[in-house]
């Protein structure tokens, strides 16, 4: 019953915000209040949804490498939908559902036109990625997959910034292409076995050549996600497009979509394939790395720069998810968290603080920032660090066991990816050195400028103590880990 209630808050949200009047003219009083309690609705929504969701991971059993509070909701002409999580996709939900208050609080005065359709898809959002991570069929997992594109598509195309039309349509019509050939694979399985289910899939031993054809469909769907090198662009126009609550579940959310996918549909289910072709992936993953490294270095918008490392950060979380080793696919799962709490941070600092008080996004048109914004400056600079995967940081921890992995299987991939390290500490620096230091203030911020809001101050505090807490305390992630992904590894020593 837990689980079913995380999807059907926020359709409750979804149902009270619609039917609340909108008053446009008339006593702007009114409009001023009504429009308020429309926001604290989405609000204790998202909240309430973030509280039964811990809830969940306190009588979660950690222990266990099944799926629990599985629940069967209903039989469509043979047709079962269950519902259940494990120790891998808690994590993601728990992420999902402490993202999604910080997305409506981010952009808590920014959004003037259109209010309620704006909370209403965020809502809608929360809802469908939930929905992705706690499905236990190949089909529904498909489904909610590609459900979540128009929602994002509508979120860039009316809310973003000059060139969100453009922008929703690179990211609509990239991802809805990669995800043709994980369509195909999944109606070739079904062809094959007759079931989508999750259980049964991970028992079918197919033939080998047969993994081969379906691992190619399903790691292009995947990297188009992640994304790989020459299938980024959609996320570099979608970033830089996208109001701060689309950049926050962006960076946050959906990249993490590839990730579980691959726990999901690749390891367990065409192991033979996945180990073959290790190498392949690997490479990607490194080229990606560099890749992303040198064109961060050359960005001169900050925005973009945290969508470049958003891309290198990713392609080290999937090359350790690939390493097949428990030390790797832990770190891939840890960074992948890390990177959602990081990278949303980094984007409020950057989309959020900075450009509503400046105006510009232009790195080399800010300096001295330190002198007027003391506390966010300190805040900034704990997430760089952990941008950085600097000690005691989440991502440290994240970057560490995936390039560990890497290196027990191929040291001298291994050594290419850990550059990842230098430039991401060379390029973080940068923008850190740039931003907050270099003499007197730019001109573009004025003399009596404010430090952090209140709520500006509380986003970013519950970032930074999510970074750093769980960085020293690790074993609160890793615990829960383990079971599944010594299951995991398993499937992979019995073939």
């Amino acid at each position: 019953m837990l689980l079913s209630l995380l999807l059907i808050i926020p359709i409750i949200g979804i149902f009270i915000i619609s039917n609340l009047k909108a008053y446009s003219v008339g006593s702007s009083l009114i409009e001023a209040e009504n429009t308020q309690k429309i926001k604290v609705i989405a609000l204790v929504t998202a909240s309430v949804n973030m509280i039964l969701s811990f809830v969940v991971y306190v009588f979660f059993n950690s222990s266990s490498n099944q799926y629990q509070f599985v629940q069967e909701h209903y039989n469509i002409q043979s047709f079962d939908i269950y519902l259940g999580v494990d120790g891998i996709s808690i994590y993601f939900v728990l992420l999902t559902t402490i993202i999604m208050p910080i997305a409506l609080l981010a952009n808590w005065n920014s959004i003037k036109e259109n209010l309620k359709f704006y909370l209403i898809t965020i809502l809608l959002l929360e809802t469908l990625l939930l929905a992705v991570f706690m499905v236990l069929d190949i089909l529904l997992f498909y489904i909610f997959f590609e459900s979540i594109l128009p929602p994002l598509f509508l979120l860039i195309g009316l809310f973003g910034s000059s060139n969100k039309v453009r922008a929703s349509y690179y990211f609509f019509l990239y991802t809805l292409w990669g995800s043709l050939f994980l369509l195909l694979s999944i109606l070739t399985m079904y062809s094959i076995m007759g079931t989508t289910d999750f259980d049964a899939l991970f028992k079918t031993n197919f033939d080998y050549a047969m993994q081969f054809v379906l691992f190619g469909g399903v790691f292009i769907a995947f990297a188009v996600k992640t994304p790989t090198i020459f299938l980024n662009n959609w996320l570099l126009k979608a970033h830089v497009e996208s109001p701060l609550g689309g950049s926050i579940i962006l960076a946050g959310i959906v990249l993490k979509l590839s990730l579980y996918g691959i726990f999901r549909l690749i390891l367990p289910i065409l192991p033979k394939a996945t180990l073959d072709l290790t190498f392949i992936v690997y490479t990607i993953g490194v080229i990606t790395i560099l890749y992303a490294s040198f064109s961060t270095l050359r960005t001169v918008d900050v925005k973009e720069l945290i969508a470049y490392s958003s891309v290198s950060h990713a392609a080290v979380y999937l090359i350790g998810a690939f390493s097949n080793t428990i030390q790797g696919i832990e770190g891939s799962i840890t960074l992948g968290l890390a990177h959602g709490f990081v990278s949303s941070g980094l984007f409020i600092c950057a989309g959020g603080i900075l450009y509503d008080r400046s105006g510009t996004r232009m790195i080399y048109l800010y300096r001295g920032v330190a002198q007027l914004m003391p506390l966010f400056s300190i805040l900034f600079f704990i997430l760089s660090l952990g941008n950085c995967g600097a000690p005691l940081t989440l991502n440290f921890i994240g970057e560490f066991m995936s390039l560990y992995g890497v290196f027990e299987k191929l040291p001298v991939l291994g050594l290419f990816a850990a550059t990842s390290i230098v430039f991401s500490a060379a390029y973080t620096i940068y923008m850190f050195n740039r931003i907050t230091f270099g003499g007197s203030f730019t001109k573009f911020f004025e003399e009596n400028i404010s430090d952090t809001t209140k709520r500006e101050f509380t986003l970013l505090l519950v970032l930074v103590l999510f970074t750093v807490i769980l960085g020293i305390y690790p074993s609160l992630i890793l615990d829960s880990l383990h079971y599944p992904v010594v299951n995991l590894i398993y499937s992979f020593q019995s073939i």
